[in-house]
């Protein structure tokens, strides 16, 4: 198919399937040059590489963070636990107040790049930026990880389908030496299934 054709897919049905892959909640920040503070939820965070340790997030082009992280060269991505639905909602609101008074309430610590985290996260990241890429109305930033905390103990917080979820602990089954899948009657070399009569 010619990549110049005109997509046949109107944007409300592919907002709809693309809430059917769940995903984890970040909270991005950012902090420029005269101490302001800026945070944006996102949940678009992906790692991409182990050697060098590399992360990316996709940003709003038109928001406030995508000039802040390249003037800085650093952004930090904290990932929420299950409790911090009320975190997610606030830096995704659009009438948040501006700068540093957004985290009124909410606590922070230090990065080492001197972007902070969210405190009390499930793990966060402490990056600085390789590079970034335009891509349609987002902004690709890849950053490697320079210093990051994780706290295995806290469930992450989950976004699908419109709404979060939280994970639920599977009960442990007894282990087995391999693995079994169901077989498709049609594949070549495989024996059909014998229906019960």
């Amino acid at each position: 198919m010619d990549s110049r054709t005109a997509s046949t897919v109107d944007t409300g049905a592919f907002r709809q399937a693309m809430a059917s892959f769940p995903t984890g909640v970040t909270v991005v920040t950012v902090a420029s040059g005269d101490g302001t503070v800026h945070g944006v939820t996102v949940n678009s965070f992906s790692s991409v590489s182990l050697d060098p340790m590399l992360v990316l997030v996709c940003l709003n082009e038109t928001g406030r963070a995508v000039g802040l992280i390249e003037r800085a060269g650093a952004f930090g991505v904290s990932v929420l636990s299950a409790r911090q639905r009320d975190v997610s909602s606030w830096f995704a609101n659009q009438d948040r107040p501006a700068g540093s008074a957004m985290f009124d309430g909410v606590p922070l610590e230090p990065g080492a790049t001197g972007c902070p985290v969210l405190a009390g996260v499930a793990a966060s990241f402490n990056c600085r930026m390789r590079q970034s890429y335009r891509a349609g109305d987002h902004l690709i930033v890849l950053g490697e990880v320079i210093a990051l905390v994780h706290r295995p103990h806290l469930e992450p917080l989950i976004f699908h389908a419109g709404t979060y979820k939280s994970l639920e602990q599977e009960p442990r089954r007894r282990r087995t030496t391999g693995r079994r899948f169901a077989r498709d009657p049609g594949l070549p070399g495989q024996r059909p299934h014998r229906r019960a009569a």
